[in-house]
C-alpha cells in the first residue's frame, strides 16, 4: 500500500525532529574500508559495538586483507574473536564470507544490494549498513531498534524486516534513507528502549501512537 501524503508528512516531521537531535550520525563501529565494516558487522551480531572495536584492531592487523583472512587458521581467529560471542558460528562466517568475496569479487567489496546479499552470511541489513556508511548509497538497515522505533511510531505495523523497509522506503524520498537507520538506531539506543521507553523525555510523543507510554 502506497503512503498517503499525510503519512509523509508525519514521517517528515518525525525525521526532522530526529535530524535535530543527532545531527550527525554514523555507525559506532571502527572501520577503514568497506570490507572492514563488513566483518565488523557481521561480528556485531548479539554483542555491542564496543566489543567489536575491541576485536577488530587485533583481527584486522593480523590478517588485513580478504584474502589473509579466507586463509586463515580457524582456531586462531576464534581466539581473536572469542568475546563477541558465538564465536565459532562468527570465525565461520567471517571466514566463509572473505573466502567468497576474493573467488567472486576479487576481493573488492561490491557496492551495489543483490550482489552484497549473494555473498555467503550477508543479509539485507549488513549490505544495507555497508551501502550506506561505507559508500555513502542510499539504503535503510533494519534491526531491532530500527523496527521497534518505526512501529511505535505508527510508521508501519510490519514485524518483518523487509516489510519495515518498504514502508519506510515509500515513506521517505531515496535521499532521505540513508540517514535513517543510524538516527532510528540511536534513538531506540537512548530514548525508545525496548522494556523502559523515556516517554517523558522523548522529543515525539506527540507523534507517537504507543499506548503503554512512560509519562514518568
Amino acid at each position: 500500500m502506497t503512503a498517503s501524503q499525510a503519512e509523509r508528512r508525519n514521517a517528515r516531521t518525525i525525521l526532522d525532529r530526529l535530524k535535530r537531535r543527532y545531527r550527525s550520525v554514523r555507525t559506532a563501529l571502527d572501520y577503514r574500508n568497506p570490507w572492514q565494516l563488513l566483518v565488523s558487522t557481521v561480528l556485531s551480531a548479539q554483542t555491542t559495538d564496543e566489543t567489536v572495536n575491541r576485536v577488530t584492531p587485533v583481527l584486522f592487523a593480523r590478517w588485513p586483507t580478504p584474502h589473509d583472512l579466507a586463509a586463515a587458521n580457524p582456531e586462531e581467529v576464534e581466539a581473536v574473536v572469542y568475546s563477541t560471542g558465538f564465536y565459532r558460528q562468527k570465525t565461520r562466517a567471517i571466514l566463509d564470507l572473505s573466502a567468497d568475496l576474493v573467488e567472486r569479487f576479487s576481493g573488492v567489496v561490491p557496492d551495489d544490494l543483490d550482489r552484497l546479499v549473494s555473498l555467503k552470511g550477508v543479509g539485507r541489513k549488513t549490505a544495507s549498513v555497508v551501502l550506506a556508511e561505507a559508500f555513502g548509497h542510499p539504503a535503510i538497515a533494519v534491526d531491532t531498534h530500527v523496527g521497534r522505533v518505526s512501529r511505535r511510531l505508527g510508521l508501519t505495523a510490519a514485524v518483518d524486516p523487509v516489510k519495515v523497509e518498504a514502508a519506510l522506503k515509500d515513506l521517505y524520498p531515496e535521499a532521505a534513507w540513508s540517514g535513517i537507520s543510524m538516527r532510528f538506531i540511536q534513538f531506540g539506543r537512548d530514548t525508545c528502549d525496548a522494556k523502559k521507553p523515556r516517554c517523558f523525555d522523548c522529543v515525539l510523543t506527540d507523534r507517537c501512537p504507543y499506548p503503554d507510554k512512560t509519562l514518568r
